[in-house]
């Protein structure tokens, strides 16, 4: 070593000790180079008749920020850590667009959840006003995605596609049994999703030999359906197809259950309890052998059982909204990480051209046409023994479908 690299090197040290002193007498100056978190708002009905889907929902939303963050953040963006901007959409549209535009305010870069089709069809038309991304979670009205709006998408089936593979799945499950179903009364509610999935059901089930003798839509809320009930004991379908609520479809079980009306199977399609852990814990005889096509995890997934584990042992319940949000959250930050981005524009961009796979549903890798995940599908579930289990399509199941269920 020179004189002169001595020298420098003394100086060197000396600047250097000067900044480390500097860094220690002042730490803000650390805290001031982090990067400022990325806002994202996470609406959900948690007051309100749909409060409990809706916390299931945040649930797996705060899961997934927690484990973004404990991962280091959005790497592109220098580590910059996700910020839960959360809004309760009281279970009506008016309250989701009056979140949005307090989300907007606070500058979020996206919007993800929504649950109800109302709400989202309100959320996200508002959020459209101000090119704001928007994933929606489980919204199925098919009318979310068919109005062209750019910063919309849905990561979840919608009833188009939930229809088509529920009948799809009777018609081999059906077959399989000798075709002992042939006539099937339709229960609805009477809104835009229940009403639109019965609508589909009534074109599409005859042209597969299946009879509908009756289409019967009920309210949401419901107080009591003994009429409907004893109205399904006369007709004696073979099949009883639910699209209704949590609510309505926990009475109508309850009250088929009371009033002896016992059709071959209930084949439930995007029910909201047929596919809910609460049901089947707290009404286990009216619920057991109910049939669903529905969202729910990939059981052969580990990732889930894990998830699953983490909000038991919370104290909170598990329900296919959990994990669907959690995915949802995490393709909005590969997409941050792809765009190197939190601007509005560039994520857009970045999730229309997404092949996201890292999520725990049971799809292929995401791929959006008109703002619909293409490899989003639902599969067709069993209360088995106290227990939900996916039946259909045998890639994802982990038990054999019970069918008939009476003969």
């Amino acid at each position: 070593m020179t004189l002169f690299s001595k020298s420098i090197s003394r100086r060197g040290a000396l600047k250097g000790g000067m900044a480390a002193a500097a860094v220690i007498a002042a730490p803000s100056v650390l805290r001031a180079a982090e990067p400022p978190p990325v806002k994202v708002g996470i609406l959900q009905p948690v007051t309100g008749a749909l409060a409990m889907d809706g916390e299931f929902g945040r649930t797996g939303a705060e899961l997934a920020i927690a484990d973004i963050n404990a991962a280091g953040g959005i790497k592109a963006l220098g580590g910059a850590k996700i910020e839960m901007v959360f809004g309760d959409a009281r279970s009506n549209p008016e309250a989701g667009v009056q979140e949005v535009e307090r989300m907007q305010s606070e500058g979020v870069a996206a919007i993800v959840g929504g649950f109800a089709s109302p709400i989202c069809l309100a959320a996200t038309q508002a959020a459209a006003r101000y090119d704001l991304p928007y994933i929606v979670d489980v919204g199925v009205s098919d009318q979310i995605i068919q109005r062209g709006l750019k910063n919309t998408f849905r990561f979840a089936p919608g009833f188009g596609i939930c229809t088509q593979a529920a009948i799809q799945n009777l018609v081999r499950i059906n077959d399989a049994a000798g075709k002992p179903a042939k006539t099937i009364a339709l229960v609805h509610e009477d809104g835009l999703f229940g009403s639109g999935l019965a609508k589909l059901m009534q074109t599409e089930l005859p042209k597969h030999g299946f009879e509908i003798i009756e289409t019967i839509a009920i309210p949401t809320p419901s107080r009591d359906l003994s009429n409907v009930a004893l109205r399904l004991r006369s007709l004696n379908p073979d099949l009883v197809i639910p699209s209704t609520y949590y609510g309505e479809t926990v009475l109508l079980a309850r009250t088929m259950q009371q009033q002896r009306v016992r059709p071959k199977a209930v084949y439930a399609v995007v029910n909201g309890a047929a596919s809910n852990m609460r049901f089947v814990k707290e009404f286990p005889e009216a619920a057991e052998n109910i049939m669903d096509v529905n969202h729910w995890h990939d059981p052969r997934n580990p990732k889930n059982a894990e998830l699953q584990k983490r909000v038991l042992d919370a104290g909170k319940q598990w329900n296919y909204n959990t994990p669907l949000n959690y995915s949802c959250v995490l393709l909005l930050a590969d997409a941050m990480e792809r765009a190197g981005s939190a601007d509005r524009a560039k994520l857009i961009d970045s999730i229309a051209a997404s092949t996201f796979d890292k999520h725990l549903m049971p799809y292929g890798p995401t791929k959006f046409e008109g703002g619909q995940n293409q490899g989003a599908a639902p599969v067709s579930t069993q209360v088995q023994k106290a227990t939900i289990r996916v039946v259909y399509p045998e890639a994802f199941s982990d038990a054999k479908p019970v069918f008939p269920v009476r003969g």
